[in-house]
């Protein structure tokens, strides 16, 4: 240990000690390893367990408690500009300052969790329950889509958007979020009402959807034209991986997994019924389809079997962790710094767009004659949430220079305030469908 001498003079003892201590304290610096993802994941857990157990104490979804913490530990947070000082190390998505620091990390979770939420709710829904909608289905969520986009496009275009990027950002906003409608109507425990099969037929196409409008905005983007070829590739192989599903796979594989069943140990049939979820995931994705389709079908397929309970509630626990994640990650990638410079764009086209879902969705409902209740239903929880496929379609647009840049943290904007208002209008409209309807159970 360093000697310390003694100073006679009146300063020499005070300045003494302020050096040692000084010296102390530069050797004893607190650093959080943040290149580990365990760090990362441990705050995601911490942070989230506090911000949604505060949220659930003001009887709100924990969806809005997930994105809320994401965006006060993310690296894009408007937080450390301010506990940072001036000329500190520049913010970014991929190795922020923030608490969360392996953004691309927590992505790749995120996508695990988005797989098991679509593979759980696919257990809800065997066969049966699917085949009564799929048609109703194909016809308001396409009807619904289009006429969105359609308006969207000239509402963006009358804000003062190029072409380009007013044709991105209809697209983007004329998809409603699988991940957070499902997660929504899970909490409120209305995942097995008649209308909710009708409202995940609809997101379930309305990927599909999703699926071909990328390919066909790249085409635009790069050539100039629509490929048409490209867009009918994605129809054909969309329809041969849901036939092939029911009625070759429905045979097979919950067969197979009544006999890992019955050998009467947990673990073996948790694995085995993962695997079919992320083969069947990973299947979707080879011949160019979302992973969320098939994790819906792959939990389809389990909802055949005769163990159809046992592995949902064996899969659940794990499926909520990673849905944790997904959201948490989502609402830390939300630069909602950039809110002022965008706000009344992002206002006037959230409006657009929730009128439009919503009168879309309804004129879907009339030509396809579904049953009033049912369609107010569909239509109120349709309206307002953008989420997973917005924020991808915009950031391809981004990385081909197909569209300015700033359309990116409008998305993401747009994907919070409309997460937000979600749960409301869901709200709004449990008050507003037993007056017409005269009934209080649609």
């Amino acid at each position: 240990m360093q000697n310390i001498p003694l100073q006679l003079d009146s300063g020499g003892i005070p300045s003494t000690l302020n050096n040692t201590v000084t010296s102390l304290a530069d050797q004893i610096t607190l650093e959080l390893p943040h290149t580990s993802f365990v760090t990362d994941l441990a705050f995601i857990m911490i942070i989230g367990a506090v911000v949604t157990l505060a949220f659930f104490k003001i009887k709100q979804p924990l969806i809005i408690g997930y994105l809320f913490a994401g965006m006060l530990i993310g690296p894009l947070s408007p937080f450390w500009s301010w506990v940072l000082p001036e000329g500190g190390p520049p913010t970014d998505a991929l190795h922020g300052v923030g608490i969360l620091s392996d953004i691309v990390a927590l992505n790749l979770f995120a996508e695990i969790g988005v797989i098991l939420l679509l593979f759980v709710i696919g257990i809800e829904f065997p066969y049966a329950k699917i085949k009564t909608v799929g048609r109703a289905a194909i016809g308001v969520g396409t009807v619904g889509l289009f006429l969105t986009l359609t308006v969207l496009f000239y509402a963006a275009s009358a804000l003062g958007l190029v072409f380009m990027d007013a044709l991105f950002i209809a697209a983007a906003l004329s998809i409603s979020s699988t991940a957070i409608i499902v997660k929504l109507l899970e909490e409120m425990g209305r995942i097995n009402k008649e209308s909710s099969i009708m409202i995940l037929g609809i997101l379930i196409v309305e990927d599909v959807i999703a699926v071909i409008l990328i390919s066909s905005l790249q085409s635009i983007a790069l050539v100039g034209t629509v490929s048409v070829e490209s867009v009918v590739v994605v129809v054909l192989v969309a329809a041969g991986l849901i036939v092939g599903t029911f009625t070759i796979a429905t045979r097979i594989i919950p067969h197979l997994i009544d006999r890992v069943a019955a050998a009467e140990h947990r673990e073996i049939l948790l694995l085995s019924v993962l695997g079919v979820c992320f083969g069947y995931a990973l299947l979707a994705n080879i011949v160019g389809l979302s992973v969320a389709i098939g994790a819906f079908l792959a939990g389809v397929l389990v909802a055949e079997s005769k163990s159809a309970e046992v592995a949902k509630l064996l899969s659940s626990p794990i499926k909520d962790m990673f849905v944790a994640i997904f959201f948490i990650s989502v609402g830390a990638l939300m630069d909602v710094s950039q809110l002022e410079n965008y706000i009344f764009v992002a206002i006037a086209l959230i409006a657009v767009t929730i009128g439009m879902k919503f009168g879309g969705n309804m004129i879907g409902n009339v030509i396809f004659k579904q049953k009033r209740g049912k369609a107010l239903r569909s239509a109120f929880v349709l309206a307002a949430p953008r989420g997973e496929f917005s924020i991808v379609i915009v950031k391809v647009g981004v990385d081909i220079g197909a569209v300015s840049a700033f359309l990116f943290p409008l998305v993401g904007i747009i994907s919070i305030i409309t997460a937000f208002i979600s749960p409301f209008l869901i709200k709004t409209g449990d008050k507003i469908i037993p007056s017409l309807e005269g009934k209080k159970d649609v």
